[in-house]
């Protein structure tokens, strides 16, 4: 069963046990991630790694284009001995295909990586959201995306990034304690 598919159950649940809205809260994702001091980080790191695997992308691309300009030139292709078009040909054959692994590499690294930092953040968000539940004598927190409409006075997003930001400082704090 897929994950959106549980949460509208879950929210049917509730709302056919008599839970009442006194006792929500909701939650906007995506809030969490773009508000929250993790959130940041782990976007400003996965754009550092983006950059990263893009710079020899894009190297190998360069190469590709001035290889594939020189073939396209028949002033420069008419001065060349058969065996050096050859080369000049399988060189360049090579360097395609070197360049979509590179691509294919580059896609499925990235992917993983923001998969990884969506389930490490959910989690987060999740162990916030309990805590702001319990301080709140809340008996749920939905993610937003679940419901159809939810009133302002349910989000409790802001004090779930507190939250957040609290534990990601803490976090960091013990981090550099280790590291010294």
């Amino acid at each position: 069963m897929n994950k959106k598919m549980l949460q509208k159950i879950m929210v049917l649940c509730a709302l056919s046990t008599g839970l009442c809205a006194d006792g929500m809260g909701v939650v906007n994702f995506a809030s969490c991630i773009s508000d929250s001091k993790m959130g940041k980080s782990e976007q400003t790191n996965f754009e550092i790694l983006k950059k990263q695997l893009g710079t020899h992308l894009e190297a190998t691309e360069k190469e590709l284009n001035d290889l594939a300009g020189k073939l396209n030139d028949s002033e420069y292709m008419d001065g060349l001995s058969p065996e050096a078009d050859g080369e000049l040909r399988e060189k360049v054959r090579l360097l395609n295909e070197e360049l979509m692994r590179y691509q294919n590499q580059y896609y499925q690294v990235l992917n993983q990586t923001n998969t990884k930092i969506v389930q490490q953040i959910s989690a987060k968000i999740a162990s916030a959201s309990e805590t702001v539940a319990k301080a709140k004598k809340l008996d749920a927190v939905l993610n937003q995306e679940a419901c159809f409409y939810a009133s302002p006075s349910l989000n409790v997003t802001a004090d779930v990034v507190k939250e957040m930001d609290a534990r990601y400082d803490e976090e960091m704090k013990n981090q550099a304690k280790a590291e010294k």
